[in-house]
């Protein structure tokens, strides 16, 4: 069925909890339960698209399900063209600024909207995107939270499962002498050559991040994740310039326009954009051809299961970051093998909702 026949007839929106195989302790506070709205959006054609959303707060399931559910009134009866619905939708939010739960919603309709229009070609989202499936490198990003030397290390070679030879670790300890043990402890216990990078959760002042980022400058960390707060690219910018570690930012950019500054700014030497936070899989794209311009690698923020896809038509894909929280709602969990994703060759996505499973786990 060619893709432009399709024209949307209802959202289904349904908030589940689900138990992390591996709880997580970050700066910012701890994640022992992944909250997640299920998305489906249905056309006239027959034709359904799936995505899903990640929500930091359990408090905000069934408030991101009804706006999403409500949006079906501004959208019914239009066509699934992802770049129309997206500027139409942010149209109609302006005056909520654009950020937070809504883009959120916007995002998730975006994502489905992709997976639609690929089984309507009948093609895997890289192919749409002008990407092909193949392996995506990765780093695996599901522990190593603030658990102490000892623990963290143990972990850390447990982290090295599927083949990984990439690993986050999160700092932020009350002290710069627990974040160097630990940084230390972890490189010691791993193979050498294995790529640890690091993550503050904006934890720190810019002074602060710049003390603690001069101690780890020769632990070997390949980067340091958000040290300071995410839209302080000015600070960021003065973090990068006195460290010799690379800083990542990017999980919390809301639009393209923001990765822009941040570039300007010289706020990173690697970019994340989250798939959601940024707007979905139409605002993405742009992101990528703006770190091609500047040469900007750029890696990916959760959501391994579109984020794959998206990184085989990005230029200066970098890494992708693995986690497995939606494992458990999926029919069929993407594969890793030698520490990459493996992109399914089927059409959309290739996410399939587990309804057993999802029963069970709904709020």
């Amino acid at each position: 069925m060619p893709p432009a026949l399709l024209t949307i007839r209802a959202l289904r929106a349904r908030a589940v909890t689900v138990p992390m195989r591996r709880q997580l302790t970050t700066a910012s506070g701890g994640v022992t339960k992944a909250p997640l709205v299920l998305i489906d959006l249905s056309t006239d054609q027959g034709v359904t698209g799936i995505s899903y959303v990640f929500l930091p707060s359990h408090a905000a399931l069934k408030p991101m399900a009804l706006l999403i559910e409500n949006m079906i009134d501004l959208i019914k009866g239009m066509a699934a063209a992802p770049s129309a619905i997206e500027q139409h939708l942010r149209k109609r939010f302006m005056l909520l600024n654009g950020t937070g739960l809504v883009t959120l919603a916007i995002a998730g309709i975006d994502m489905a909207c992709w997976d639609a229009l690929g089984k309507a070609a009948d093609l895997p989202l890289a192919r749409l995107l002008g990407g092909a499936p193949k392996p995506v490198l990765a780093y695996n990003s599901t522990g190593l939270g603030l658990a102490g030397a000892e623990r963290t290390a143990a972990e850390a070679v447990e982290l090295l499962e599927f083949g990984f030879t990439a690993i986050k670790l999160r700092l932020g300890y009350p002290t710069v002498e627990e974040d160097v043990a630990v940084a230390r402890a972890v490189k010691r216990a791993v193979p050498a050559g294995t790529i640890v990078m690091s993550d503050y959760n904006q934890a720190l002042s810019v002074p602060e991040a710049i003390r603690r980022g001069h101690a780890l400058d020769g632990e070997g960390l390949y980067w340091i994740e958000e040290p300071t707060r995410a839209d302080d690219y000015d600070g960021n910018a003065r973090i990068a310039r006195d460290l010799k570690t690379a800083v990542q930012i990017g999980e919390n950019f809301w639009a393209a326009s923001d990765m822009a500054k941040a570039i300007a700014a010289g706020a990173c030497d690697y970019a994340m954009p989250d798939a959601t936070k940024i707007g979905g899989i139409t605002a993405w794209m742009r992101c990528a051809a703006l770190a091609e311009a500047h040469g900007v690698p750029m890696s990916t923020h959760l959501f391994p299961e579109v984020s794959a896809h998206m990184m085989t038509a990005t230029p200066t894909a970098h890494f992708l970051e693995w986690v497995d929280w939606a494992d458990p709602v999926l029919e069929e969990p993407y594969k890793v093998e030698k520490g990459h994703i493996v992109v399914p060759d089927r059409p959309g996505h290739g996410m399939r909702w587990n309804e057993a499973a999802i029963a069970k786990l709904a709020i």
